[in-house]
């Protein structure tokens, strides 16, 4: 498949999605918005990927890209693309959905858990725990589109994971995060790491790490999203 993915800062790509798509040979494209890159045609692309950032869903006089990104989604939307969002990707793609997205009670930053509910492994085609530590990084949150479905929630934020349909799905968390991502965006966010109850210090976001459960959860994901078949080429990432 044809897998096209944006990214909002250098230090928040794909993790451990990058290996999953050239494992299974998807031809990939991106949309580096910092570098001002163009966005793809809608015959270009069968998948689009949103990746997170440190910026928020309503900074468009901040971000002048913001409002083109939009409606790139909501385009990508009506023309029943599979999209998978990521963190500022999910409160995006929930923000294109005429969902809210608002400022959560309390910042979640480091490893805590996620609880799902039973119906996410129906969506999914395979077993999901009922309770999973994940990376988070966020202190926004997002309503649930009207036609969407809850499946996920923490003590610190109830909306963490929203489908709608058989083709999207909006992740708060970070499932794709490895030793290299995590490490990036700590570098890059030292600023924000004010402990509080939902927020750890940088020591013991690295001790807490623990990415096997969540990038296995995040390649079920793919696999149901874009299935297993590959075709003869090895993937190519062309920044559009």
């Amino acid at each position: 498949m044809k897998v096209h993915y944006i990214q909002h800062v250098p230090f928040e790509g794909l993790g451990s999605i990058a290996a999953w798509l050239n494992e299974h040979h998807h031809s990939v494209t991106v949309t580096k918005v910092w570098e001002k890159s163009v966005f793809p045609e809608s015959g270009e692309f069968d998948v689009l990927i949103i990746m997170g950032g440190p910026m928020g869903v309503h900074d468009d006089t901040l971000y002048t890209w913001l409002p083109q990104e939009k409606n790139f989604i909501a385009a990508a939307v009506r023309d029943h693309k599979k999209i998978i969002g990521i963190c500022l990707g999910a409160q995006l793609l929930a923000s294109v959905l005429n969902a809210a997205v608002y400022p959560n009670k309390h910042k979640e930053i480091g490893w805590f858990p996620v609880e799902f509910g039973a119906g996410f492994s129906d969506w999914l085609g395979a077993d999901v725990p009922s309770s999973l530590n994940v990376f988070h990084w966020h202190g926004d949150k997002f309503d649930i589109p009207g036609d969407g479905v809850l499946h996920a929630h923490s003590e610190a934020c109830g909306h963490q994971l929203f489908t709608v349909g058989r083709n999207i799905i909006g992740l708060q968390f970070h499932l794709e995060a490895n030793t290299e991502s995590m490490q990036s965006m700590l570098e890059s966010g030292s600023g924000e790491l004010v402990e509080s109850r939902y927020v750890q210090h940088a020591g013991e976001i690295m001790e807490r790490a623990s990415f096997d459960q969540p990038n296995k959860l995040m390649s079920d994901i793919l696999e149901r999203m874009l299935g297993t078949e590959a075709d003869d080429r090895q993937l190519t990432e062309t920044v559009k």
